[in-house]
């Protein structure tokens, strides 16, 4: 028959495929290359563990992380004792001034005129009081002689007596002047800033009308809340760390003054305030900082 060779060839090759071994599956293919833009940070190493606070605030190093802004102790609304009209503005909204600078005068023409006046009372005063002394010295010699009416002798006690009076008037009233000259110079009651101008030259005032507010530098206090679970561990005393974004880097050294005795329902944290001395005035009322409270040690 013609077909016999085609069938003999295929059994060759049958028997030929049942002698090889098996090919072992392909497990993995090679993966695809990355694109440009994120090759450049593959060999990027994963960052280092830090002492980055957990999501209760507590630092792997025994230390609360929190946030506070700075306050002023002291906030004046700064009013003449006296009013008038406004002679000279000294300071600006936003200058630093010291316990004691003056910020504002107003005009003392009159005042100066009074002042003069009342400085030439005393003199008048003091030698009509001795005239007035002598006289009753004398009287009372005569008294004890029977030589002057006893209405003689009381009026010139009287006479004294008033006499007296006068001249401590007199004084008081340089002293009311000069005072009335002292406070038509408006100074600060504290080291700090000026936090509001409201008045300028030639402007009127009357008493009640505030001039300045000033708010008080140094010390500053650092108001913050704490979780309550760590009330048991924070007290009166303790050191606190803060720093602010003006100065990256640099550590402000306070004490913490007070813990807060009540909780707030909504947030389940206590107030606490810290005194910064601000001794270089570097920090301001308002500022956002960062609070490390190291409670490792209670």
């Amino acid at each position: 028959m013609t077909f016999r060779p085609t069938a003999l060839a295929l059994l060759a090759l049958a028997v030929a495929a049942c002698g090889r071994p098996p090919q072992k599956a392909q497990t993995s293919a090679t993966p695809p290359p990355l694109p440009s833009d994120v090759r450049s940070v593959e060999s990027v190493a994963a960052p280092p563990v830090t002492d980055a606070p957990g999501t209760d605030g507590l630092t792997a190093g025994g230390s609360l992380a929190l946030t506070g802004e700075l306050v002023a102790p002291v906030r004046s609304d700064l009013v003449p004792r006296t009013g008038g009209r406004v002679a000279r503005v000294l300071v600006d909204e936003g200058q630093l001034v010291r316990k004691g600078q003056p910020l504002l005068e107003l005009e003392t023409d009159y005042v100066k005129l009074d002042l003069a006046r009342a400085e030439a009372e005393p003199a008048r005063a003091d030698a009509a009081a001795k005239d007035a002394e002598r006289d009753f010295e004398r009287k009372k010699g005569l008294a004890t002689k029977g030589s002057v009416s006893q209405a003689a002798y009381d009026r010139s006690q009287a006479g004294a007596e008033q006499a007296t009076a006068v001249r401590a008037s007199a004084r008081a009233s340089v002293d009311t002047a000069r005072q009335r000259l002292a406070d038509a110079v408006l100074t600060s009651p504290v080291d700090g800033v000026v936090a509001a101008r409201r008045t300028d030259v030639g402007e009127r005032l009357s008493e009640g009308t505030v001039a300045f507010v000033v708010e008080q530098t140094a010390p500053l206090k650092l108001r913050f809340r704490v979780p309550e679970r760590y009330l048991a561990a924070v007290r009166v005393g303790q050191a606190v760390k803060a720093t602010v974004d003006p100065y990256p880097g640099v550590e402000f050294l306070g004490t913490l003054s007070l813990v807060g005795g009540s909780m707030d329902a909504a947030t389940r944290t206590f107030l606490a305030e810290a005194v910064f001395p601000n001794a270089d005035r570097r920090l301001r009322p308002g500022l956002f900082a960062r609070v490390a409270l190291d409670i490792k040690a209670n």
